[in-house]
């Protein structure tokens, strides 16, 4: 819970010190200028790659093979483009990166063994046996 509002309130404040920052540098009108331009161009080139990952997934499901990667690969496309559109420079630097092919991979990797490290931990299995009796041998035993 604390990292969670850790995190709420600490993108917006660096957000708010890099305008600052490249405002002080460039100019308040570039600056703003700035911000419109690479979301309106990551929106594009989201688009591009997320086209890209549709057709590489019908490719997959023609060859009938389920298309994981495509569909992660998607969602991770359609959360850069959320993250282009939002204003600020470190939002607009994290959905590049998820938009060029070889840093989404290694972003996708990472999580992914994460979330199999988690899952490798639950041993909430319990080993049994277990044997099937006639209804009638069970009322001769009461």
């Amino acid at each position: 819970m604390n990292a969670v509002i850790l995190f709420i309130i600490g993108i917006p404040a660096i957000e708010i010190y890099l305008m600052i920052k490249v405002g002080g540098i460039i100019g308040p009108l570039n600056t703003v200028l700035l911000i419109f331009f690479t979301a309106i161009t990551g929106v594009y080139f989201a688009k591009i790659a997320g086209l890209s990952t549709m057709k590489s997934g019908f490719n997959q499901l023609l060859k009938n093979e389920i298309p994981v990667y495509e569909i992660i690969s998607g969602a991770a496309l359609a959360f850069a483009a959320l993250l282009l559109i939002i204003p600020g420079f470190l939002t607009d630097i994290v959905g590049f990166l998820l938009i060029i092919p070889i840093t989404r991979k290694f972003f996708i990797s990472s999580i992914s063994t994460k979330f199999n490290r988690n899952r490798k931990r639950n041993d909430d299995i319990i080993e049994g046996s277990y044997e099937e009796t006639n209804k009638e041998e069970h009322e001769k035993d009461n």
